[in-house]
């Protein structure tokens, strides 16, 4: 997570060159979705990069009506220098990214971002990395008792039962029943609930329920379909179904209509998406 010094206003859909931001030249394509940044290397497709701006716009404005559905989420992300940073691969992210964007950013790879992946039988990357920038950036800090990301929150207690305890490091095995088991030992408490609100959110939203992907995941997370996080993680589906926090209640496409995005880079070439998509 990083921080990025944001010269667009809230709530515009448009590029700026990069040489007016102050921004790494290693980052050479840039756009804006609702104020928050999306900077991208040369070698990141520019199809994954608009992409990811409709990803994000769709999370942002679900019901797409060119109007951010969280007003104070999005304010909240815009005033923390929230910044989408994406590279080819993990070797073409520039060395200092993570030194000079702190806290408020997230790293998503081309590689990683499937375009009608479900289709493919591939999970889109995007789904997670730009989520996470939303909740972690945005709505833990707008809802600290319910989103917050420590323990005693509203979320942090739900995944704590999703774990089958309280735990600040890995329990090697996790409790029986436990349906959130994810293992990586460099992932703190708050990385948990990072990962944690987009298992259960993604899965309501039905991103997990495609051919072969439970098996993929179930070391991790068990609940990948709405029937099954409403069934059994009834505290998480609770507080993620609530409509007073706006969250997302249809699954992004990458087919964001109400507006289009541009992206300009250093050459000043631009790349623009349909103002309408097809549904």
């Amino acid at each position: 997570m990083y921080t990025f010094k944001n010269c667009l206003p809230l709530l515009t859909i448009s590029a700026l060159s990069l040489g007016g931001c102050g921004g790494s030249s290693s980052f050479t394509q840039q756009t804006n979705v609702f104020g928050v940044t999306i900077k991208a290397t040369a070698a990141t497709p520019t199809e994954k990069v608009l992409h990811a701006a409709n990803i994000l716009a769709e999370y942002l404005d679900n019901n797409e009506d060119g109007i951010a559905d969280n007003t104070a989420v999005v304010e909240r992300l815009k005033n923390q220098k929230a910044t989408l940073l994406m590279a080819k691969n993990a070797a073409d992210m520039p060395k200092n990214a993570y030194l000079t964007h702190g806290d408020s950013g997230q790293d998503l790879y081309a590689a990683e971002t499937h375009i009608n992946g479900a289709a493919q039988g591939k999970f889109d990357a995007s789904l997670e990395e730009i989520l996470h920038l939303i909740t972690h950036v945005g709505y833990a800090s707008v809802y600290p008792g319910v989103f917050g990301e420590e323990a005693g929150s509203a979320i942090a207690d739900a995944m704590d039962t999703a774990r089958g305890g309280h735990f600040t490091s890995i329990p090697k095995p996790y409790p029986t029943g436990a349906w959130y088991t994810y293992d990586d030992t460099t992932c703190s408490y708050s990385c948990m609930v990072t990962e944690y609100t987009y298992w259960a959110l993604t899965s309501i939203l039905g991103a997990q329920s495609y051919s072969g992907r439970l098996e993929s995941i179930q070391h991790e997370w068990k609940l990948n379909t709405n029937e099954k996080v409403m069934n059994q993680d009834t505290a998480v589906y609770t507080i993620l179904t609530d409509a007073q926090y706006a969250l997302a209640t249809n699954l992004p496409d990458g087919k964001y209509a109400a507006g289009t995005f541009e992206i300009i880079n250093t050459t000043s070439s631009v790349a623009t998406l349909p103002t309408k998509s097809t549904k």
